[in-house]
């Protein structure tokens, strides 16, 4: 499927969203982008860099007349953005996220966007501890999984525009419900944010420097320098499924605490060995 937009509009231009523009522009996808968000050094620096064509005030002004909406804000602003949206883009143009967090996201939309409905909810499986339009690549999604909305209240054509753009920007496209998105997300994602934030707190705290520092550190804790409030609003978009799986965690954490007071070497090992089997399943499947 040839996608041609004439105009397409990107809410929050920071890695995620100038990527998108980056990518559209390089593949001739969109003749023309806009540009809204918060920091006008973002925006400037986007328009510099050529993610975007022009840099609008508001999100009504923006989406009055555009053909593709790209909301790249971050989680807890995605429903109020869409609440705007709503009551100015035409009945033709398509809408959708990259918030890593679906299921609020997706009901809200069900519930307030008549159906048939054009937003989609994706989370391309992209991007790294850097932040800003300054790191913004038209190669970031390639190669990646973006994680698209499996729901039956989605207008077809809506649905299959946008698998179309991920595929042509060079991504592989996994349909998914939105609670099971977060559930598992939880698991691979969020939760390991959180520990990897913890176990930086706890190097600092103990002392460490850069001299006790190796690959097993700097690999575990990479994404602890990540945006904090962009991480603050993912943890409470998904508080429910990441309490869940830090209590998962804190009982795995507890079973090794309690092995090791007890001297339980063998069992250590098998825990260990468990753990290494466990990661195999989830890379090679």
């Amino acid at each position: 499927m040839t996608i041609r937009v004439k105009q397409a509009c990107i809410i929050g231009v920071g890695l995620l969203g100038a990527s998108m523009g980056l990518a559209l522009k390089q593949r001739g996808i969109a003749a023309e982008i806009i540009g809204v968000g918060r920091s006008r050094e973002s925006l400037d620096t986007a328009l510099q860099r050529g993610a975007i064509d022009h840099i609008a005030s508001d999100i009504k002004e923006a989406t009055a007349a555009t053909d593709l909406i790209c909301i790249a804000a971050p989680a807890g602003s995605v429903t109020s953005i869409l609440d705007v949206v709503m009551t100015t883009t035409t009945v033709h143009a398509v809408i959708f996220d990259v918030a890593s967090v679906k299921k609020h996201i997706c009901n809200h939309a069900r519930t307030h966007y008549q159906a048939p409905r054009r937003f989609v909810g994706c989370h391309p499986m992209a991007g790294g501890e850097n932040f800003g339009p300054a790191h913004a690549s038209p190669d970031l999604y390639a190669d990646s999984v973006c994680l698209v909305e499996q729901d039956d209240t989605i207008d077809p054509d809506a649905k299959k525009l946008v698998s179309a753009l991920w595929h042509a920007i060079g991504a592989r496209v996994v349909d998914i419900d939105p609670a099971l998105h977060d559930g598992i997300l939880a698991a691979t994602s969020h939760a390991p944010h959180v520990a990897a934030a913890v176990l930086a707190l706890i190097a600092s705290d103990s002392g460490a420097t850069r001299d006790f520092i190796g690959n097993g550190f700097r690999d575990t804790t990479r994404i602890a320098a990540s945006r904090p409030e962009l991480w603050r609003d993912i943890c409470m978009e998904n508080r429910d499924a990441l309490c869940y799986s830090l209590g998962e965690m804190r009982k795995q954490i507890e079973q090794v605490e309690s092995l090791l007071k007890n001297g339980n070497t063998a069992a250590l090992e098998q825990f260990f060995e468990a753990a290494a089997a466990g990661r195999r399943r989830i890379m090679e499947s």
